[in-house]
């Protein structure tokens, strides 16, 4: 029979566990609290900052152009999730040691060792992600997406008929007759909310995307992924590869190849890291056989 001594013992370890869980809860908190507030403070800023591939799209012609909300608190929450994502980013680096001063303990030396690195990449190549979207696939997107605006006038087809028919004649009575009436300006007034909102998404996309060595390595590390299968799959990978491309960014052709190929060069990456995690195995492994 259980006697009520062995009963607290056993209650001990577990309540200075939660006791060791909610201060570093607390600590996560309290540096996402303070990083969302010092970002709320400069949000007009970093929407700016975020509206610059816009501008750099529209090059010179910025006369008359501006950004809209159509509801009152649509300007307000638009700041408030500028600010939220920012602050998750600044304090993620406290967020991730508090993650790691929980968890260090109970983890053997050799395990300290095999996931440190990856606590420290994994920001870094999310960053890496992000300023990729932001610098190359965000101005080419943007300009892709403004190519649809429209000045007024002929339509597009009735000044290719007018240019054909004053070099060659003899087609007018061959092509449909374009009408005659002039087409309204179509011209982008683009929504604060909606702008963050895909910005966001290409942004997160590509840092998520990033992470694609973190995973395949930690996978082969447990052994659940090898590098040659990795490799006999590559094809496929390419194609998968595509089609998250094609999900994950806006449609069109080049800012989808801008993500496809990093992904693939990463999954290249990951055989080259899986590799060398098992060659490191196979080492450890006939040292113990000598031993």
């Amino acid at each position: 029979m259980v006697n009520e001594s062995e009963i607290d013992e056993h209650k001990a370890p577990l309540m200075e566990h939660l006791i060791e869980f909610r201060n570093r809860l607390v600590y996560s908190v309290v540096a996402l609290l303070v990083a969302f507030i010092l970002c709320y403070l400069v949000s007009e800023e970093l929407f700016a900052f975020l509206v610059r591939p816009l501008v750099a799209a529209l090059g010179d012609d910025l006369e008359g152009r501006r950004m809209i909300f159509t509801g009152l608190h649509e300007a307000f929450f638009t700041y408030i999730k500028i600010a939220f994502f920012a602050g998750m980013f600044i304090s993620f680096p406290i967020i991730a040691s508090q993650i790691w001063i929980f968890v260090a303990p109970g983890l053997y030396k050799n395990e300290k060792r095999a996931f440190l690195p990856f606590l420290i990449v994994t920001p870094v190549l999310f960053f890496l992600g992000g300023a990729l979207a932001y610098e190359i696939v965000m101005p080419l997107a943007w300009k892709f997406l403004l190519s649809f605006e429209s000045n007024g006038g002929l339509s597009l087809y009735a000044r290719a008929v007018a240019a054909i028919v004053s070099e060659y004649p003899a087609m007018a009575s061959y092509l449909p007759t374009p009408a005659e009436q002039a087409t309204l300006p179509i011209q982008s007034e683009t929504r604060v909310s909606e702008y963050l909102s895909l910005s966001m998404q290409l942004i997160f996309a590509f840092g998520l995307c990033f992470q694609l060595p973190v995973l395949l390595t930690l996978l082969g590390r447990v052994g659940i992924v090898s590098s040659a299968g990795l490799k006999s799959k590559f094809k496929y990978a390419v194609v998968f590869a595509f089609i998250v491309a094609a999900i994950l960014t806006p449609p069109d052709p080049l800012s989808q190849i801008t993500l496809a190929i990093p992904i693939i060069v990463l999954y290249g990456i990951s055989i080259i890291s899986v590799r060398m995690i098992e060659k490191r195995r196979e080492a450890a492994e006939m040292e113990d056989d000598a031993d």
